[in-house]
């Protein structure tokens, strides 16, 4: 399995050292390996999850919080899903079923309220866009 130094990780995913340090202290990555001389070690599992909340900060325009509660959400789903592969207990992989698609639709409405506060600002901005727009053609018309 290939690892990397903090360096490499930065690189990897676009964040900085320090950033990446800070989602660890607010665990948003879990503490990782280190080397004997205590530098972090970083697997392509943890690069994936770095990737991920990098994609739901830019992307979705999570708050750290938010970042927070989908990593949480992910790391459920992780865990339903090991259960579900692992069980023979056809009950229990439904009740495992279940919940995963509980936390799915936790997560879509997050997202949904997340997109709807984003087109409300849009709206907004269009509007103020459009009122500087007639401002502009008023002072050249005049």
């Amino acid at each position: 399995m290939a690892t990397y130094k903090i360096e490499e990780a930065a690189a990897k995913t676009g964040l900085t050292k320090r950033t990446i340090r800070y989602y660890e202290e607010l665990g948003l990555i879990e503490t990782l390996d280190r080397t004997e001389g205590g530098m972090r070690i970083y697997t392509e599992e943890d690069i994936e999850r770095l990737n991920k909340i990098v994609l739901a900060k830019e992307v979705l325009g999570f708050s750290l919080v938010e970042l927070q509660q989908f990593v949480q959400m992910n790391e459920t789903i992780d865990h339903y899903r090991h259960s579900v592969r692992s069980s023979e207990d056809q009950a229990e992989r439904l009740q495992n079923l279940t919940e995963i698609g509980e936390v799915f639709s936790k997560e879509i409405e997050m997202i949904e309220s997340k997109m709807k506060r984003m087109e409300t600002f849009k709206e907004e901005l269009l509007s103020l866009s459009g009122r500087v727009q007639e401002a502009i053609h008023k002072l050249k018309t005049e």
